[in-house]
């Protein structure tokens, strides 16, 4: 097994001098540190995890709990936050139990934090933990529990997509993205979806908002046709999801109709692959690199101090592409 001796002795450097550099820390110069990690990559090195947690009194494990709703946008997310903690040297162990099953058995296993994924119901009533003894992040659930937490307005996002439509010349906007289960962090949304229409004055009826059993590509489809059907049909549409959004054009093209000449769609959920989902999406929310970083780096923050209490919330932006336009240019 090749040790941090020997990948010091063939680059010339000390022993102190490969651990840090394989710790990714700042205090060695970057070409040091990159001709180390090409020395560590060409003799095979795998650091021994169990030496190292013995040293560090860390595991270099984060447990990750799942929502119980598969999206696109939280398997992107999670993908690029398990990228970003592997070049700091963690890993992540993801659970799909239940919260207080799935927080126990991390414990068992003695990872250095917990990130929990949008549960406010059960993570607000679960307080089991000390954060100080084991840092626990939540993402879509601030104001909801007494742990560190990041979240996005998602409020702000969708009152975006509303103006942005507006100032188009849009007043008969739909908007699709209500579930018929009690969803919080949908009902942010679609109240501010009620409250920005009134607001700017432009026409709301209940029917604006349409209702479907989940958020997948499927209810999105169904959706469109409903507000396709009827006999005056919006001008525009905002999207609670880039799945949604999938149906909704698939919907939207069945109908002979065309995007944007037709019908503008705004889609909620910043992600690079709404670049290309059929069109060019006008998308409103927070990149989802930034997430990643916030999230990545919040954890890190939290293990190394503990006792810190963070609350992290994101501003959305609003990304102009090609599936808006004026309602002039209809």
């Amino acid at each position: 097994m090749v040790t941090i001796k020997d990948i010091a002795d063939r680059a010339g450097v000390s022993f102190s001098t490969v651990s840090k550099a394989l710790r990714d820390s700042p205090l060695v110069q970057n070409k040091t540190k990159q001709h180390i990690l090409a020395i560590a990559k060409e003799m095979g090195y795998q650091p021994n995890i169990a030496a190292r947690s013995l040293v560090s009194r860390r595991s270099g494990a984060i447990g990750v709990v799942w929502p119980s709703i598969e999206r696109a946008a939280l398997s992107s997310l999670i993908t690029k936050i398990n990228e970003q903690l592997e070049k700091k040297g963690y890993i992540t162990l993801l659970s799909i139990s239940n919260l207080e099953s799935a927080i126990e058995t991390f414990r068992r296993y003695q990872v250095d934090a917990i990130l929990v994924f949008g549960d406010r119901n059960s993570i607000s009533s679960y307080s089991n933990i000390n954060p100080q003894q084991l840092p626990i992040l939540t993402y879509g659930a601030a104001g909801y529990t007494s742990y560190s937490a990041v979240d996005v307005n998602r409020g702000q996002a969708i009152r975006l997509a509303v103006r942005h439509l507006a100032e188009l010349g849009h007043q008969n906007i739909a908007y699709i993205g209500e579930p018929k289960s009690h969803d919080p962090l949908q009902t942010v949304k679609i109240q501010a979806f009620r409250e920005e229409t009134i607001s700017l004055g432009l026409p709301f009826q209940n029917e604006s908002i349409l209702q479907m059993n989940s958020l997948d590509f499927h209810d999105g489809y169904m959706a469109a046709r409903t507000m396709l059907a009827r006999a005056v049909r919006p001008t525009a549409v905002i999207s609670g999801g880039i799945d949604l959004t999938r149906g909704i054009l698939r919907a939207i093209g069945e109908h002979g109709l065309r995007v944007p000449q037709d019908v503008s769609i705004v889609s909620y959920d910043n992600l690079p692959q709404m670049e290309d989902i059929g069109m060019p999406m006008t998308v409103v929310g927070v990149a989802i690199a930034t997430i990643t970083d916030v999230i990545s780096a919040t954890l890190l923050e939290l293990i190394d101090s503990p006792e810190q209490h963070k609350t992290v919330y994101l501003e959305p932006e609003l990304v102009v592409r090609a599936s808006t336009s004026r309602l002039a240019d209809l």
